[in-house]
């Protein structure tokens, strides 16, 4: 019995000092608004074969955080999908790996409010980073909390453009 005591005592303080690590880590990541949301956005990005790093995507979620695309499904009724962001790697992250996938952000456009952040981030997904044309286009809504330390991600809903509804000009860049 002590033996297994003394085991997971060194277990836990071994989990402790590697989330510690991690958190050490990515800290510089999560510092401020912007170097989130490209991380973010750099996180999930590679070419085919390119493996992702799991653990820096899940560092920039708040523990409850969900990720909601919506859209219209095969029937054509519009809904939303609720995932964890390790739903979201169980579900999408082979798929980004074995077909390549850059999603690259075109416009933000930001409203704050005391620690909580609204943006709207307009964005274009290409299977690899040589494409010309990108294969989807749409926005992100992303929600988050400063909380004095670091950002975390609380939510992104997003929705891809269809022709039936294209990207407001006022969330694209300017082409002047």
């Amino acid at each position: 019995m002590k033996k297994f005591i003394i085991f997971v005592t060194i277990l836990c303080f071994s989990m402790s000092l590697t989330a510690q690590q991690s958190n050490d880590k990515y800290a510089k990541k999560v510092k401020n608004l912007d170097s989130t949301l490209e991380t973010l956005y750099a996180v999930i990005s590679g070419e085919k074969g390119e493996a992702r790093d799991w653990d820096l995507f899940r560092f920039l979620f708040h523990p409850d955080a969900k990720l909601i695309p919506s859209g219209k499904n095969r029937e054509g009724n519009i809904n939303a999908r609720f995932m964890t962001p390790d739903d979201y790697v169980n579900t999408s992250g082979n798929y980004l790996v074995e077909n390549g996938f850059y999603e690259i952000e075109l416009q933000r456009e930001v409203d704050t409010f005391g620690n909580i952040t609204q943006v709207f981030s307009t964005y274009e997904s290409y299977r690899s980073k040589h494409d010309k044309e990108p294969f989807m286009r749409g926005i992100n809504s992303i929600q988050l909390l400063n909380d004095g330390n670091r950002w975390w991600i609380l939510n992104i809903y997003w929705m891809q453009e269809s022709e039936e509804n294209p990207i407001p000009k006022q969330y694209l860049p300017n082409k002047n």
